[in-house]
């Protein structure tokens, strides 16, 4: 094991003998929001510098990060690029990186930009003037006072092979992001489970995230909802809201958040980009639904449908402002092909989210309280259309049925419901650690 660790560190000397600090243009990323932080202080892993090398025919980019991370790698298309994505970190780079230029070559990377991608995401694109494969990814344990570095090398291949992967991917469009970089064979490495420190394999390291969940109580204001008799849907959600909040902060691990406090009205789209606002990991809607036949009673989940998905895709691709589609990214740089991808892959990783979270809140839900027996459904409503956040629509109960009325309409036994709901979003995202 030694050999292999001084091996490594002989490669890591033969491009250090060629080192270059940053020669790249930092730009707005297309992809990326630029979010610099210098809180020394973060519980966020902290990227401290980028450095780029070359040795023969190959490029090495290395990051200097404060601990270990779990990373993946992919690429994209027109043009050629390299997307690199780690958890939530702090950029606490050199206050010159804007700046700095060197003589020496950077081998295939043009440019590159970092930033903000999402809730739990964020990214660095390297722009590369041909297309690449990364022969090796791995990271290094610190040493000689330096901070941990991922080391990611580069190396130029014939466009027909990264043509046909990029054809792969695109045949591939409807799995989650995960499961197409594993598909990807000629320009991508699997995104590993474990990261590897010089000759150690140790368990992968996450930032300790608190979760942000976003509840919408419907309707409001002018708009009521259903009725039964003098009780309001629009009361019953905003007191559910509330119970349910209160509930899930008494765990001490969410913060949590209402996109209304008092009887107001709201749009719907607006609802979404409040818990945007907000950088909600969790959107969830309450509602309570009044049906002719009254004999129908329980809860149940809804979560956005293909084809109101396909409908919300091919929306979001022709808006003309595309600036901020997808947590702040711009795509209107990018061509209405390139757009529709990325679209779509936010899009189809968000409702396979929201499936498994509408799945464990059913499964667990329906242990203390009525639900209908197909209790997962899908629709199109407009507050499940976000393509980046995981969303879902609870039908608490219909105010039509006299049962479920009773339940809505009592302070305790409706606290009581909310309460089994917190209980169940606490499961989802403790299963999820």
């Amino acid at each position: 094991m030694l050999i292999v660790k001084h091996f490594i560190d002989g490669l890591l000397w033969n491009f250090s003998s060629r080192l270059i600090k940053l020669s790249g243009t930092i730009l707005l990323s297309s992809l990326l929001i630029i979010n610099f932080s210098n809180n020394a202080c973060s519980e966020l892993p902290v990227v401290t510098d980028i450095r780029i090398g070359t040795n023969n025919d190959q490029t090495r980019f290395v990051i200097d990060i404060s601990e270990p991370v779990e990373f993946n790698i992919f690429t994209l298309p027109s043009p050629f690029r390299i997307v690199i994505d780690l958890p939530d970190v702090d950029w606490n780079l050199p206050s010159d990186i804007m700046e700095r230029r060197s003589s020496f070559s950077l081998g295939i990377i043009n440019r590159f930009r970092y930033g903000y991608f999402r809730s739990g995401l964020s990214r660095i694109v390297l722009d590369i003037t041909e297309p690449a494969k990364v022969t090796k990814s791995f990271l290094l344990r610190p040493n000689e006072g330096k901070q941990y570095r991922l080391v990611i090398d580069l190396e130029a291949i014939a466009e027909k092979k990264y043509l046909d992967s990029v054809e792969l991917r695109k045949r591939t469009g409807a799995a989650s992001l995960d499961k197409i970089s594993k598909y990807r064979i000629y320009d991508i490495l699997p995104p590993r489970q474990k990261p590897l420190i010089g000759d150690d394999t140790t368990s992968a390291v996450i930032s300790k995230k608190i979760p942000v969940i976003v509840i919408d109580p419907g309707h409001g204001g002018i708009d009521p909802g259903s009725t039964s008799g003098r009780i309001f849907e629009k009361h019953i959600t905003l007191a559910a809201a509330k119970e349910m909040k209160k509930h899930l902060e008494s765990f001490g691990r969410y913060k949590v958040f209402l996109t209304r406090t008092k009887d107001m009205f709201i749009r719907l789209r607006k609802r979404r980009t409040i818990a945007r606002n907000y950088k909600a990991d969790l959107f969830i809607s309450l509602h309570a639904d009044a049906i002719r036949n009254k004999n129908i009673r329980g809860l149940s989940i809804y979560t956005l449908s293909e084809k109101a998905s396909d409908r919300e895709a091919a929306y979001l691709a022709e808006q003309e402002n595309k600036s901020d589609l997808i947590a702040g990214i711009d795509l209107s740089v990018e061509s209405k092909e390139v757009a529709n991808i990325l679209i779509d892959l936010a899009q189809r990783e968000t409702m396979n989210e929201s499936s498994r979270l509408a799945y464990e809140l059913v499964k667990y839900i329906r242990k203390f309280s009525r639900t209908l027996s197909n209790a997962h459904r899908f629709a199109g409503f407009a507050v499940l259309k976000s393509p980046d956040m995981p969303s879902i629509l609870i039908e608490m109960g219909f105010l039509s049925n006299r049962r479920d009325e009773k339940v809505l309409s009592d302070p305790a036994r409706r606290a009581k419901l909310a309460r089994v709901i917190g209980d169940a979003i606490d499961v989802y995202f403790r299963k999820r650690k």
